[in-house]
C-alpha cells in the first residue's frame, strides 16, 4: 500500500483530490486536511499511532508531536490533558494545526520549526514522531513529510539532536512501516547512542506498522 501512495500515477491522484479541505475522523477526533499538509487518509500510521497514544496517562505531562501535519496526535494528547507543543517545518501545515486544534476545542502551542531548531530547550514528558523514511531528496515543502533524504539526512538531525529534549524519564514513540529501511535507521540511531526496541507491531490491510521507543 505505501509503495503505491509513492508512485506518479497516485500522487497525481492525490494532488486533485487535496486541491481543496477534505476530512478526516479518529472517533470523537474531526480533523480538516489542508492541501499541501500530509494526509491520513491512505495511509495507516496516523490511526496507529492514535490508537497507541489513547490509552496513555499523559496527564499533565508535557507532549511534543514533532512534524505535526494535522495537528490530530496533538488533539488527542490535549484531549487527555497533555501541555502539547506541536511542531512542524511546513508553514501549511503549522497553520491546519492551529485550525483543528480549534475545531476540535482544545489548546496547544504550534511552532514552525525543522525538527527542534526552533523549540525552546526543554525535556519532554513524552514525544510522537510519525517522520519521513523514503531516501530520497524531497523536491519541494509538500514532499519533506515523505522523503528523509537520499542519504537519511532527517534521521541524522534527528538522532543527533533528540538527547537535548530528554531525560531519564522521556518516553519517545516513532512508527515506521515495513516498506521503510529500518535495519539503517536503527543504525543510524546507534551511531548517535539511541537504543530502539520495537513496542507494537500492527497489520491491516496489507500493511504492517511498528512502534519504537527511542531510548539514550
Amino acid at each position: 500500500m505505501v509503495k503505491r501512495i509513492t508512485t506518479p500515477v497516485f500522487q497525481a491522484f492525490v494532488k486533485r483530490y487535496f486541491r481543496k479541505r477534505r476530512k478526516w475522523r479518529f472517533k470523537d477526533i474531526e480533523i480538516d486536511v489542508s492541501p499541501g499538509v500530509f494526509f491520513p487518509h491512505f495511509t495507516l500510521s496516523t490511526r496507529v499511532l492514535l490508537e497507541f497514544i489513547e490509552p496513555l496517562d499523559l496527564t499533565g505531562k508535557t507532549f511534543l508531536e514533532l512534524g505535526c501535519g494535522t495537528g490530530a496526535i496533538s488533539v488527542l494528547a490535549a484531549k487527555k490533558g497533555a501541555v502539547v507543543t506541536a511542531t512542524d517545518i511546513n508553514q501549511e501545515a503549522v497553520d491546519n494545526a492551529r485550525h483543528n486544534a480549534s475545531l476540535n476545542g482544545v489548546e496547544y502551542v504550534v511552532i514552525t520549526s525543522d525538527l527542534f531548531e526552533q523549540i525552546p530547550n526543554q525535556a519532554f514528558g513524552f514525544i510522537a514522531i510519525n517522520p519521513p523514511y523514503y531516501p530520497r531528496d524531497p523536491q519541494n515543502m509538500e514532499e519533506k513529510a515523505w522523503y528523509c533524504g537520499e542519504h537519511f539526512e532527517y534521521f541524522e538531525k534527528l538522532f543527533s539532536t533528540l538527547g537535548a529534549y530528554t531525560n531519564g524519564d522521556s518516553q519517545v514513540f516513532m512508527i515506521l512501516s515495513e516498506d521503510c529501511d529500518v535495519a539503517r535507521i536503527e543504525e543510524t540511531a546507534s551511531r548517535y547512542g539511541i537504543g530502539i526496541s520495537k513496542v507494537l507491531e500492527k497489520k491491516r490491510w496489507g500493511e504492517r506498522n511498528f512502534i519504537f521507543q527511542l531510548k539514550e
